[in-house]
């Protein structure tokens, strides 16, 4: 017997103001079609290359035979989505990567992420889906025929709104990169610094100096630090000084 869908509380600490772009007016052009497809896949994937494109889809949008928010279903049911993201995160990140894509905002709290989590492990991603793109939320936002985009946020005392969603919401975590380094199928940053070959400033920030070098180094850092203080004592006098 599987559970049911927890609730939980549409709650944020952030103001809600106007959606980042306007909604597009009804054209079955076939220029405004391909608008569309490339907004659906900036929201979803945020950059493609022409082997992931989902043709047999893009065919079945531009003859009017899905809507709108059949091709983004159908663009997360996709094997590139799958490849490049499912497998790359646990449930947990999984629902704040869809929620996003989908929904265009943050994850409202802890219950919203677990719950989504609880659906993904009993009835499996897709039924996820249907769940957010099926939701009042999602058909208020974006209906049948607009692609989802992000909503802005504003917060207390300032003036612009936060950084994109796709920026704090890299495609996958520090887990996936550090067993892609221990299997070898990516380097690590400190064997990318280890093998290849590094400027000078490179070699002053991240090589440390052994032996004499070291000796050196701390001695320049001493002498530079003492002449910076007695530089400033002497403008201090200067400044001040009563003639």
């Amino acid at each position: 017997m599987t559970l049911p869908l927890r609730t939980f509380q549409k709650s944020s600490q952030n103001s809600r103001v106007d959606v980042l772009t306007t909604k597009i007016e009804e054209d079955n052009s076939s220029v405004a079609r391909d608008l569309l497809i490339n907004k659906c896949y900036r929201q979803i994937f945020f950059h493609l290359t022409d082997r992931d494109r989902e043709k047999c889809l893009e065919s079945q949008f531009k003859s009017q035979s899905i809507t709108v928010r059949d091709f983004i279903r159908g663009l997360f049911l996709s094997d590139r989505f799958r490849k490049g993201y499912i497998e790359c995160n646990n449930n947990y990140r999984l629902v704040e990567q869809v929620i996003f894509r989908a929904l265009g905002r943050k994850i409202y709290n802890d219950t919203e992420r677990l719950s989504y989590s609880i659906l993904i492990a009993e009835k499996g991603f897709a039924s996820f889906i249907d769940c957010v793109l099926d939701s009042e939320e999602y058909m208020m936002k974006f209906g049948y025929d607009n692609p989802p985009n992000e909503y802005s946020r504003i917060l207390p005392g300032k003036e612009s709104g936060t950084i994109p969603l796709y920026q704090q919401y890299p495609r996958y975590g520090l887990d996936w990169q550090k067993k892609l380094t221990s299997n070898k199928l990516m380097m690590s940053i400190s064997d990318h610094l280890l093998y290849s070959k590094k400027s000078s400033i490179e070699k002053f920030i991240y090589d440390k100096p052994t032996g004499t070098s070291l000796k050196i180094w701390i001695t320049a850092l001493v002498l530079t630090g003492a002449g910076t203080i007695w530089l400033s004592i002497l403008i201090f006098k200067s400044a001040f000084q009563v003639n």
